[in-house]
């Protein structure tokens, strides 16, 4: 076993608070700053198709915290209509965020657009994108398999609506604000399951939590948005790695600076915590509406397999789940997840992608189509294995911190993809070697 100690200062920004600062300042009025941008691909994606549709965008390097360098954006705009329409297909890549939120600002756009991305996002769903603005009164064609191209008729004229999510997701809420921004009166987006509310913090929405616990968030209509200033703070989902690898690790201890903590995404350190980690959280404080703060986590030798079936919980940890899983099996040869086909549709069918590449790492495992279980491990391959990313950031990095942590022979199909969201990925884990 590796021992890792140390201090983490420069894990990505927030991707999807990153995301949305970017899309928010689009709709703005004035100049917003946006201080430790995401230097990720998703995020320079959306950065890129603000560009392209005619918002001025520009980025500079600055000096921040712990004498490090990073990204500030800037974004000039009119406010909700400071949009032209783009010459070209706009281009997301692998950005499932990009595309789906966007869609719901081009839908109140005078003009045609069309959202495309690279081959894995053109094969992603999105027929939750196309449902509600169509309801709304925008022009939206997908593919005969309900995927991208994400063809739009925009119009200035949406009709305001009362939308139920039918599953919980944060993209699709998104898009159906941006979209309610533009309409002609007052929108109603209710959840029954509750998803990441940044979108909800950033532009100050008014919500409402229902006796029976659903939660209602109110949009008013061609309100103007001012221009503000953003901070970023560190991306929980990166930070489900580092914590793992502590927890992996031998006689480990890593603190992990400026975390965001927004409780509808730390949810994975309850798991943990509750599954005898020894995490703790330090120097709490708010910034900008959201909580941010330091996750000391020391390695722990046993740890009680996963078991998470509870759908809230399943929104909850989705991003972390493929770290979660893969952590679990390695500490305690067992885990168990339902509920959660939602996985099966994110940058690669992760369901599938865990259970192949941990059978092929000596795990016996049963697949189903909302989850999967680690029944225990037979065996323990001899020589390298090579696991395969299926062009997926999230299995790319969860099996690398299992391979430096544990010292087995693992070999990634491709490491590079770690860039969509964590550029310096295998620099901080080089860097926390005792």
């Amino acid at each position: 076993m590796a021992v890792f100690k140390g201090e983490v200062t420069a894990l990505p920004p927030d991707k999807s608070i990153s995301h949305r600062a970017a899309l928010i300042g689009s709709l703005s009025e004035g100049v917003t700053e946006i201080t430790n941008f995401s230097a990720g691909f998703d995020n320079q994606s959306t950065l890129g198709v603000l560009h392209d549709a005619g918002i001025e965008v520009a980025q500079q390097e600055v000096d921040g915290a712990y004498g490090r360098r990073i990204r500030k954006v800037v974004i000039s705009s009119r406010g909700l209509w400071s949009f032209t329409a783009p010459e070209n297909p706009l281009m997301c890549n692998n950005s499932g965020s990009t595309m789906r939120m966007f869609a719901g600002i081009l839908a109140a756009q005078p003009f045609e657009s069309e959202l495309v991305g690279d081959s894995s996002l053109m094969k992603r769903p999105m027929k939750r994108v196309a449902d509600p603005l169509r309801q709304m009164g925008a022009g939206v064609d997908l593919s005969p398999a309900g995927t991208a191209p994400v063809r739009i008729r925009g119009t200035r004229d949406l009709t305001p609506l009362e939308y139920r999510l039918p599953v919980p997701s944060a993209q699709v809420k998104s898009l159906v604000t941006f979209a309610a921004l533009h309409a002609d009166g007052e929108t109603r987006i209710i959840e029954s399951i509750r998803s990441r509310d940044h979108t909800e913090l950033m532009l100050g929405l008014e919500t409402i939590d229902r006796p029976d616990g659903e939660r209602v968030i109110v949009i008013p209509g061609r309100k103007t948005i001012p221009a503000r200033s953003f901070y970023i703070p560190a991306d929980p989902s990166a930070a489900c790695f580092i914590v793992a690898l502590g927890l992996l690790g031998s006689n480990s201890e890593i603190i992990i600076r400026d975390v965001c903590l927004n409780p509808t995404r730390v949810e994975f350190i309850s798991l943990l915590t509750g599954a005898g980690a020894d995490i703790t959280i330090e120097n709490s404080r708010i910034i900008g509406g959201e909580t941010i703060g330091d996750i000391l986590v020391r390695s722990t030798r046993t740890l009680k397999p996963l078991v998470i079936s509870n759908p809230m919980v399943v929104a909850g940890v989705i991003d972390e789940l493929p770290m979660l899983s893969v952590l679990s099996a390695f500490a305690s040869g067992e885990f168990e997840l339902y509920n959660a086909e939602e996985l099966r549709t994110k940058e690669s069918d992760r369901i599938n992608a865990i259970v192949v590449n941990l059978e092929r790492l000596g795990f016996d495992c049963e697949q189903y189509p909302d989850g999967f279980r680690v029944i225990g491990r037979r065996c323990r391959p001899v020589g390298q294995v090579t696991v395969e990313c299926f062009d997926d950031h999230r299995i790319a990095m969860s099996f690398a911190v299992a391979a430096r942590a544990t010292g087995e022979g693992i070999a990634l199909s491709d490491s590079d993809v770690v860039g969509v969201s964590f550029p310096n990925f295998f620099e901080i884990i080089e860097n926390l070697k005792a």
